[in-house]
């Protein structure tokens, strides 16, 4: 099988594990006819060369489509999704990201969780698994995205 991301062993040096935004867990999750495949091969490719991992933010917002922390425990195995803290750095990181999206013109709406994301891959050096590139991109140009706007190219 060819590989999503030809240049994937590249990319993946000096990233101690990849972070899994919770959207590509809700793709597969839900059978996404759009992204679940995608999503699900990619995650797959990952798994191969990486660890994978999430944090409670990711946590969280993967937890809206549970009744029970038994069945959301079920769809992020600890087996497969390392469990990581968030690093204080990572939330001043983050505070500081959403004030310069805000004085951007960025709107309230919540895009808060998203910079805990980003900072967290960030001052961790972990590569992050998204469908959401453009806001990391911005605030967070160092860090190693793996997203459909990042299948052919390293950042």
């Amino acid at each position: 099988m060819i590989s999503v991301f030809p240049d994937l062993n590249s990319r993946l040096t000096g990233c101690r594990g990849v972070l899994v935004d919770s959207n590509i867990i809700l793709d597969v999750a839900t059978q996404d006819p759009v992204w679940g495949e995608w999503s699900a091969r990619v995650l797959s490719e990952l798994a191969e060369r990486s660890i994978l991992m999430i944090n409670p933010v990711i946590y969280a917002e993967v937890s809206v489509g549970y009744p029970t922390i038994e069945e959301l425990d079920t769809a992020v195995p600890a087996a497969i999704y390392r469990r990581e803290a968030l690093p204080w750095e990572a939330g001043f990181l983050a505070g500081q990201c959403f004030v310069q999206y805000r004085r951007r013109g960025g709107q309230r709406r919540s895009p808060l969780p998203d910079f805990y994301i980003g900072a967290h891959a960030a001052v961790e050096r972990l590569g992050l698994l998204t469908r959401d590139a453009a806001r990391y991109l911005t605030y967070f140009p160092r860090i190693t995205l793996f997203s459909p706007e990042t299948t052919s190219s390293s950042n």
